[in-house]
């Protein structure tokens, strides 16, 4: 919302109530509206409280002189729970789609090259022939370097064994780098892309896998989908919203009003007797105190860490141990007239999602989303909008660099890939740096987590339910995705707990 909701002591509910969502991003937002249109049967009362001024957490969509750009995530892949999340919201008729046929870049021995879409698998020059047929002749089991090991293996070691090494330096390294911001070595393959993991186990190759998947959907369909949901969109492509990512967390905000307190400040959380929880905030007002059968956490891992040092120590060490590194979001502008020739479809404009750099080509920029390209009215006309991401889990420098450090570095990268060299100045859209960015799905990532949960049931806080993008997955589909099911175990929960309506004593 782009006015605070009222935080005023009068509003600070008396009952108990069946659930507090702690945490008002995307993640905390979608588990609130999914409570309130699909569980409002059993979770008859709840609130949403956020420590910052607004909600919306880390999307932070912006407009100026012309431009609409995202300081945060950027985009999402259109699934139904997407969907769902609009239509719920009422903002699906403000949802807009890249073009499918667009391409998407690796920049490999000095030259932009184009992944893989479809027809073009065979002649596209981003893998050798050899590292074509390897990837092949992987996929189906016929040469790996090995079975499935016991051991949980880093996604580098998953994709080299049924990939090849070509696949792995030319394309996952760089989409691990661009996405995750993390490191392929460390990032658990189980973890950060479970559902390719998971072909392989139950299938004993990726193909072998997607057969049976396949077998398994036709024998097992799903649900019908919701009829008010919009077709979805054909192909891979990523969506958005005309006026940017925040109209999806405005709209949620205003209709869930009443319901959400910002600027309130969680400082303390501990169990009851009668197995209830107390939480204290700060709020404008003062000191305020909220009683809840159930708690639903979406706040960062390391927040909620400091808030349980005292009151549940291993969970808290267990969160504590996640890492987020630190990302910068560079959004440039330049004259279209700026872009290398050979970049420019024969209307002038400039196709394509973006494109990715590996590690070891040279460039510290990790990926370059062509934000104009992308969704319309990003950007005045004649000019292409580009939103640069730096710093991650191999550079985590970004986090003390000052912006014209950072604005130069990303100039000097895209002046070596996508400008011309005689390419004016960019003008500078916006630069935001986050400390603590993306949590990384490092090996024994799961683990960590189950030790978290285990260690709050061990401290008698089996009613504090962990949520958010470090239990879904770092992608806002995947966040939004968990929100309706975080919802669903919210509400098996309240339903378990003590039946009777309590008031909180005067």
């Amino acid at each position: 919302m782009r006015r605070s909701v009222a935080a005023a002591a009068g509003n600070v509910p008396s009952e108990v109530l069946d659930t507090v969502v702690v945490g008002a991003g995307i993640s905390g937002l979608v588990t609130a509206q999914a409570l309130q249109t699909k569980h409002g049967d059993k979770v008859q009362s709840f609130l949403v409280t956020e420590g910052r001024e607004r909600v919306g957490g880390n999307i932070t969509s912006l407009q100026g002189d012309g431009y609409i750009w995202e300081e945060g995530p950027n985009s999402f892949q259109p699934n139904d729970a997407m969907l769902q999340a609009a239509v719920d919201a009422g903002v699906d008729k403000d949802l807009v789609f890249g073009d499918p046929t667009a391409p998407r870049f690796v920049f490999w021995e000095k030259k932009l090259r184009a992944t893989p879409s479809g027809p073009d698998a065979l002649t596209f020059d981003l893998l050798s022939i050899w590292g074509k047929i390897r990837a092949g002749l992987g996929a189906v089991g016929i040469v790996k370097g090995g079975p499935m090991p016991e051991y949980e293996e880093s996604v580098e070691q998953f994709i080299r064994r049924n990939l090849g090494d070509e696949v792995f330096e030319r394309l996952i390294e760089p989409f691990c780098s661009g996405v995750y911001a993390g490191n392929p070595s460390k990032l658990s393959m189980k973890a950060a892309f479970q559902r390719i993991w998971i072909l392989e186990k139950n299938g004993g190759s990726l193909v072998g896998g997607a057969i049976k998947l396949f077998q398994d959907r036709k024998n097992n369909p799903p649900a019908p989908r919701d009829p008010r949901l919009p077709p979805k969109p054909k192909g891979q492509t990523v969506g958005s919203f005309n006026k940017g990512l925040r109209v999806l967390t405005d709209a949620i905000g205003a209709k869930l009003q009443d319901k959400i307190r910002v600027n309130w400040k969680l400082t303390s959380i501990s169990g009851t007797p009668e197995g209830l929880y107390k939480l204290t905030y700060d709020t404008p007002e003062g000191a305020a105190t909220l009683t809840a059968r159930s708690v639903a956490m979406t706040i960062p891992a390391w927040a909620l860490a400091d808030l349980l040092k005292e009151k549940a120590p291993a969970a808290s060490q267990a969160l504590a141990s996640f890492d987020y590194p630190p990302v910068g979001a560079v959004t440039l502008a330049y004259p279209t007239s700026a872009v290398r020739e050979d970049r420019k479809a024969a209307d002038g404009s400039v196709p394509g999602f973006g494109q990715l750099h590996p590690r070891s080509q040279g460039v510290t920029t990790l990926g370059t989303i062509y934000s104009s390209s992308l969704f319309p009215g990003r950007c005045p006309n004649g000019e292409m909008l580009l939103l640069n991401y730096i710093g991650g889990a191999t550079n985590r420098s970004v986090k003390d660099a000052s912006q014209e450090e950072l604005v130069a570095q990303v100039d000097k990268d895209l002046r070596t890939m996508l400008l011309k060299p005689d390419a004016p100045q960019p003008r500078v859209v916006g630069v935001r740096v986050w400390p603590r960015a993306i949590p990384q799905f490092n090996v024994g990532h799961l683990d960590t987590l189950d030790e978290a949960k285990q260690g709050l049931k061990a401290a008698g806080l089996d009613g504090v339910l962990l949520g958010g993008n470090y239990v879904a997955g770092v992608a806002l589909g995947k966040c939004v995705e968990y929100g309706f099911e975080f919802a669903e175990q919210v509400s098996k929960y309240v339903d378990a707990a003590a039946p009777a309506k309590q008031k909180v004593a005067a």
